[in-house]
């Protein structure tokens, strides 16, 4: 079946591959969806009810905040500390 709304794309076959363990939103099917590029274009497709849509993929958001990943600043001034071992007579 050539398709006409993008030039030479009848001359390739459509590479078009299973993705596993995905459901089909309008039938609810389980392992029919497969997945092709058409015209620079991803879209999936449900072999079952014959269900197509466009999958728009979402740029990466920026990575939250943690304390692994925070920089730090030290702020104020450094101060030595004491230890203070258990059972041994502390002198000062």
């Amino acid at each position: 079946m050539p398709n006409n709304d993008v030039p030479g794309e009848d001359k390739k076959a459509l590479k078009k591959r299973f993705i596993a363990g995905a459901v089909c939103p309008r039938c609810s099917e389980m392992d029919r969806i497969v997945n092709y590029w058409r015209g620079g274009k991803n879209y999936r497709e449900c072999v079952s009810c014959g269900f197509v849509d466009e999958i728009r993929l979402q740029s990466a958001s920026a990575e939250l905040q943690t304390r692994v990943n925070k920089t730090w600043t030290k702020a104020g001034r450094e101060e030595a500390v004491k230890l203070i071992f258990p059972g041994k007579e502390n002198k000062k």
